[in-house]
């Protein structure tokens, strides 16, 4: 599989959701999360694809690197949570989670699918979309896990 770009919106830590503004072409303050959510890696889309909620397709990061809203890296796709989210008004649409290691990392080098990762991590990260989407009124809800082939061609099948 080739490396696939992610640009980075919210970085891991981070108490502040961030959105990239196409028409403004930055990155502005979505929302500051309650106090103790934070973003367990760094998240941020997959540029020139496009999810059924109408956004470029989410990833989350998974790596050892302190990055930065713009950051854009090389990642090798290693699985995705696939998912629907309930709006507010009762919509539901299908926002599935990419994961991705960057190809730079040296902690997690060796990480090719999301199953070679302690299964805490992939879990830590479901339930914080679940809390995360609870904390704006929404519903997210997990349907199932993609390996990185799967996962790869989804995000080519663009």
């Amino acid at each position: 599989m080739k490396p696939v770009m992610a640009i980075i919106e919210s970085p891991k830590g981070s108490g502040h959701k961030y959105d990239y503004e196409p028409d403004l072409k930055c990155f502005k303050l979505a929302k500051v999360m309650p106090a103790g959510l934070v973003f367990p890696f760094d998240f941020g889309f997959i540029p020139n694809t496009k999810g059924e909620d109408g956004d470029p397709l989410d990833v989350i990061v998974i790596s050892e690197i302190e990055t930065f809203p713009g950051c854009c890296m090389d990642c090798r796709i290693i699985g995705c949570i696939k998912a629907e989210q309930t709006e507010e008004d009762g919509e539901t649409v299908r926002n599935d989670r990419f994961l991705a290691v960057p190809e730079v990392s040296q902690l997690f080098k060796e990480i090719n699918a999301y199953d070679h990762l302690p299964e805490g991590i992939i879990t830590q990260i479901e339930n914080f979309f679940k809390n995360y989407n609870d904390q704006a009124g929404k519903k997210f809800k997990v349907l199932d896990r993609l390996g990185p082939q799967d996962a790869y061609n989804v995000i080519v099948g663009m």
